[in-house]
């Protein structure tokens, strides 16, 4: 199918794609790999981006999803962006391996959370998506039992609190803000001394980009994101444009097809694309659809990112 001169517009959303976290892992990779050589192991995907992983693996990253699986343990091995049980940094010590932690900083700062509520006897209920690794990693940091998992808004409702329990909530740093929320209000009304953080959790990147998807979701006929299946933040961008006004919102991943049909019924589209999505995706998906139509872009930006994390000492 090849449209021609048909002229769409595009409002691309700011701010898109890349947050600090996943640039500051990305650069840890690439920094271990100029210090200690090829390869350097990494314990699952650093970020949730198939093309990111393909170029961290040309230059000699190996990647596994647990140390068990390393064959040679006097190489290095990274922990991922979205952050390791207190089991994993234990179990590399205890195998003498140099180790280099990339959680995001975001991320490590609910992990501190959860720990000094522990140390408080508090009951912790962990707002988030089971077998996401950043949950899994959040719920590593106590006990077995000391965290309970609210997933839904039934689960808030039908959660039993313990006699003598003291309650707080923490979150997943990359769930949808207005979902999140409407979780809060049910856990407050229930429980009204329970304890929240004194910042939200939510990382600003996601949060940021949600709000740029709301802002042109209701103008757009179409609204693409890309972005991977597997990561948490692009899933979400999809679902907060259904909900404010663009129904036909889908995610673009690394076997999608391109949608040419689609967008050749469209008068407007939106592109956003997810935290852990490299820009270069998004002006290849920009640069096909420049083949078959006349095209008028719009950037809409709702505030600048200025967000820098530095990479550990060691790697300087």
């Amino acid at each position: 199918m090849k449209v021609k001169n048909n002229h769409l517009k595009i409002l691309l959303a700011a701010p898109r794609g890349f947050c600090a976290g996943v640039d500051r892992a990305i650069e840890i990779v690439k920094k271990s790999i100029e210090k200690y050589g090829a390869p350097v192991y990494v314990r699952h995907e650093i970020v949730h981006n198939k093309h990111v992983v393909d170029g961290l693996k040309k230059i000699g990253a190996i990647f596994v999803e647990e140390i068990d699986e390393i064959e040679d343990k006097t190489r290095p091995v990274i922990f991922s962006a979205h952050g390791v049980p207190k089991s994993v940094p234990q179990e590399a010590e205890s195998l003498n391996m140099i180790f280099v932690d990339a959680t995001c900083p975001l991320v490590s700062k609910v992990h501190r959370e959860a720990e000094n509520l522990n140390k408080k006897n508090v009951q912790v209920l962990l707002i988030g998506h089971k077998n996401h690794p950043e949950v899994i990693g959040t719920m590593g940091q106590v006990a077995s039992g000391k965290i309970d998992l609210i997933e839904t808004i039934d689960d808030a409702k039908n959660y039993q609190r313990g006699k003598n329990d003291k309650l707080a909530y923490i979150t997943q740093t990359t769930l949808s803000v207005d979902d999140t929320k409407d979780i809060i209000n049910v856990l407050k009304e229930r429980f009204p001394d329970i304890h929240e953080p004194k910042k939200d959790d939510i990382c600003y990147a996601t949060t940021n980009r949600q709000a740029a998807v709301k802002k042109i979701a209701k103008e757009c006929d179409n609204l693409f994101v890309i972005g991977s299946r597997n990561s948490s933040n692009s899933v979400r961008l999809v679902e907060v444009a259904k909900n404010n006004g663009c129904e036909n919102a889908e995610l673009i991943h690394s076997e999608s097809t391109f949608p040419l049909e689609k967008i050749s019924k469209c008068k407007t589209i939106g592109i956003s694309s997810g935290a852990s999505a490299p820009e270069v995706l998004v002006n290849e998906f920009i640069e096909n659809i420049k083949k078959n139509f006349t095209v008028e872009i719009e950037e809409v930006e709702i505030v600048k990112e200025n967000v820098t994390f530095k990479i550990p000492g060691r790697l300087n």
